[in-house]
This record gives C-alpha cells, structure tokens and sequence, in this order.
C-alpha cells in the first residue's frame, strides 16, 4: 500500500495576483533608475544623452533580468519544487 502525498493548497487568489502585479513595478522602476542615474551622470559630465541612453538600456536589461527570475520561481513553485534557492 503506497501512501499519497499531501496536495499543497493553492495560493490565495489574491497573492497570485499581487506577485503577477510585481513584474510591471520591476520593469517601470528600473528603467526609471537606469535613467536617473545617466541623467545625473550627463549633467555631471556635460555629455547629455549619451549616458541618459546608456543607462536606459541597462535598466531595461535588468527589469527582464528581474521578470524571467520572477517567471522561473513562479515555475519551479507550480512544478513543486519548493527549494529557496534563488537564480
């Protein structure tokens, strides 16, 4: 005779949706960090949109680093596979 293993219950409707809410927040702030900082940097420097662009693009680089580390915690916690270990 085998024994099941217990189901883990479901998230609550409401978490599942403030984690899916997190991915636009990661993305809008930064890219808005990426651009202050270049800003900052052009008006420091005088070599204005050189570092304002630069910047932007690395914050766009790190908000979609952040989203496909979002996404691949939000599938290893569907697969069952509950370890801490972060990407």
């Amino acid at each position: 005779m085998t024994q099941k293993k217990p189901e883990k219950p479901e998230k609550p409707l409401f978490r599942q949706v403030f984690e899916a809410s997190t991915v636009g927040i990661h993305l809008v702030l930064s890219m808005a960090v990426g651009i202050a900082i270049g800003y900052g940097l052009d008006s420091l420097f005088n070599t204005f949109p050189y570092l304002s662009a630069i910047f932007f693009v690395i914050g766009i680089i790190a908000g979609f680093k952040e989203v496909f580390r979002i996404a691949k915690k939000a599938e290893r916690m569907s697969n069952g596979n509950n370890d801490k270990k972060d990407i």
